[in-house]
Formats: C-alpha cells, structure tokens, sequence
C-alpha cells in the first residue's frame, strides 16, 4: 500500500463494523504495521474486530493523548519517512476531528507526507443532520466549562452566535448531562431549540430535537450516557 497517513474511523456504538464502515477500510488497516493511538487498549480491540487474523503483537503502537508531550512524539512518523503506511486511530468517531491527532496530521502535512482521511462515522456531523438545525454554518465548542461563570459566559456566547445564524455543537461530561438542561433554561431563552443524541449509528439511537422550554417540562434521564447536544434557534 502506498505510504501515506490513513486516518481510520472507529465506530461509535458497539453495532456492527460492517453497518458503518467501507470494506476500504478493512483492507487499509490489515496493511498497516504502525498506529499512532489515542488508548492503545481499545485501539487493539478494535483492530481485533476489523480483522481477527490481524496479529495484535506484530504491531507498534505510539500514543497519543493529553497525556502525551510535544517532544514525546518527535520521531512517530519515522515509519512514514521511511516509506511506510501509518494509520491513526481515535478513542471513537473520526481522528483528528476534535480529538488529539489533528496535532499528528499537523506535523505530516508540515513534512510534505500524503495523509488520507478514510470515511466513517462522526457524531458532530450525524447529529447535525438529524437535529433540523442550520448545517450551513455550525461550531463545535467541546466540553463547556466547569467554573460556573465561566460557563454562563459561554452560554451567552453561544446564543449570540445563534442570533447570528450558526448552530452551535457541544458535549458535557455524562454525569453532568441532567442538570444541563435547567441550566441552559436559566441561561438562555426557552424557545431557543435544543437537540440531544446518543448512541449514534448504535441499537438505542436516540436524537430528538425540541425547544429548552419543552425539555425542561420533560426532564428526560441522561445520566452515564455520553451525549452530544445542540442549539438553534
């Protein structure tokens, strides 16, 4: 296979592989010997799953996390320099998209290296289908913060940039996901529309759009369920 940066997509529930990902990626992956990773436990499951006859220990691993430091990974594309294909995996969903690899891909296209993004699922781009929300301008803001000032002012910030006309993507911390909903109707106006989703592409796929002024009424239970969330207006 030609040398190159293969950016591989994991699945995001635990359905079938088949149900989201293309036989490309099966073929990418068996012909790969090393994998920068975000958690090289669940890295290895994963290519257990893609391929059963992969051998697991034949192959080197190169984390890559918030645990990991700039110099650490000096020399992890040395295998790409030297003419061979390296694959990057993330905990779920696609590298590189909100996720620590874009620091890797970075470094590639800085040494002129060919890197290719392979297709799969992305919770930030699904959601944002299925919600009715503007999918001409939107933002991912990651994790909002925990401080509550801090906090109130990114809810500000988001609903001016609602008003403004994009849509405005997060996730929260599970555990943290039921009170969100009585905070967002503290800080924001109640007809703003508000989408919730988990278990993207898996057999309890659930995203349902309404208004904060709706979902207050309903406190739906979210606890322990990682989620993404939305807002529109």
């Amino acid at each position: 296979m030609e040398a190159g940066l293969y950016l591989i997509p994991v699945n995001l529930s635990d359905g079938e592989l088949d149900d989201v990902l293309p036989r490309r990626n099966y073929d990418v992956v068996r012909s790969i010997r090393h994998f920068i990773v975000e958690n090289e436990r669940t890295a290895r499951r994963f290519l257990k799953k893609c391929d059963k006859a992969i051998d697991i220990d034949s192959l080197t691993f190169y984390p890559l996390n918030e645990h990991t430091r700039p110099e650490d990974t000096v020399h992890y594309l040395d295998a790409l320099a030297q003419g061979e294909p390296m694959g990057v995996i993330s905990e779920a969903g696609c590298p590189a998209v909100a996720d620590p690899g874009a620091d890797i891909v970075a470094m590639a296209q800085r040494r002129g290296f060919k890197v290719v993004p392979l297709v799969g699922p992305s919770s930030i781009l699904l959601s944002l289908m299925a919600s009715g929300f503007n999918g001409q301008s939107f933002a991912f803001q990651g994790y909002l913060p925990i401080e509550a000032a801090a906090r109130t002012r990114k809810f500000r910030e988001m609903e001016r940039a609602i008003d403004g006309g994009q849509t405005q993507i997060f996730i929260e911390t599970p555990y943290r996901n039921n009170r969100l909903i009585g905070e967002l109707a503290k800080a924001l106006r109640r007809d703003l529309r508000l989408c919730v989703a988990y278990d993207i592409t898996g057999a309890d796929e659930w995203i349902v759009t309404r208004t904060i002024a709706e979902w207050e009424k309903t406190q739906p239970t979210l606890a322990k369920k990682p989620a993404i969330f939305l807002l529109y207006k």
